[in-house]
């Protein structure tokens, strides 16, 4: 499949003026809606691929081909450029390049790489970060694993609420140098933090877990943030109604008595590209086709 329109519009979306919120996406569906709901950009985070691939928490048990196959699938199903969230690349530095050439491979048009220490370690009873020359290496090897070059490679630290803001800009400046096209943030509190880091890189900024206070499309564009994450609500609601439709079910409420089930629902019936799917098996089943 050809990759290179989404990787382009994203990278204009970076390049140009003002923040956009991607929708957080975990399957073909989800990304479908987020596309026809006018997204920008979808994101497929580590976190949500851990829980709609394995059912497991967020604690890095997902192997890279898991995660490359699942992004894959949502690439696979439209046209929404897709941010994703590759934890610590899977490995060393080595790991990283690989992990790298395989999203790439999947359609990814931006891939984002942390110097969190993952997984946990025997022993460990708090979050670690590797040190900065091995962060370095990491982003040095992404870069290198890289063929397309409108594939986005975001350097990441969750530094701020780890070791504070003087690291922070630290290692921010250290991925700048080493060549990445985005810096991402995890955990910033205050209009503080964030300004104070603003003024000290120069690459489009990439915020994720941001305070609330930090929610103003204006205020973040002027700080040259040009991706918030708002969090992974859709995949949380997708939970939750689930429950409530199989308890219902269970205490013995009949189906039809159920809310915005009806099947096949107009929604459903966009999602799944029905139309398209229709018009197909009458030019490919036909027993007649058309000359």
């Amino acid at each position: 499949m050809d990759w290179t329109d989404r990787r382009d519009r994203l990278r204009a979306i970076v390049a140009g003026a003002r923040c956009i919120h991607p929708g957080s996406v975990h399957d073909p569906i989800s990304a479908r809606i987020a596309e026809d709901l006018g997204f920008e950009a979808g994101m497929f985070a580590g976190s949500v691929a851990s829980l709609a691939v394995l059912g497991a928490p967020d604690i890095v048990v997902l192997t890279l081909t898991e995660f490359a196959e699942q992004a894959y699938r949502i690439n696979r199903a439209g046209k929404l450029p897709l941010l994703v969230d590759a934890d610590h690349g899977y490995g060393n530095a080595l790991n990283v390049k690989r992990t790298i050439e395989e999203l790439e491979t999947a359609g990814c048009a931006g891939i984002t790489i942390e110097d969190t220490l993952l997984p946990t370690p025997h022993g460990a009873t708090e979050t670690k970060l590797i040190p900065i020359a091995e962060g370095v290496g990491k982003m040095k090897a992404a870069l290198a694993g890289r063929q397309d070059p409108r594939l986005i490679v975001v350097g990441r630290t969750s530094a701020l609420s780890i070791t504070g803001v003087a690291d922070t800009i630290a290692r921010l400046k250290a991925y700048e140098e080493a060549g990445v096209d985005m810096l991402f943030m995890a955990g910033v509190k205050t209009r503080k933090e964030l300004d104070e880091v603003a003024s000290a890189v120069k690459k489009p900024l990439f915020l994720g877990g941001a305070a609330k206070e930090l929610y103003d499309l204006d205020y973040l564009s002027a700080r040259n943030v040009r991706i918030c994450l708002q969090g992974h609500a859709p995949f949380n609601a997708a939970v939750n109604a689930i429950h409530a439709t199989l308890k219902a079910l269970r205490d013995g409420k009949p189906w039809w008595e159920l809310q915005n089930i009806s099947p096949p629902s107009d929604l459903l019936r966009q999602s799944t590209r029905l139309a398209d799917y229709q018009g197909w098996t009458t030019d490919f089943l036909n027993a007649n086709p058309k000359a």
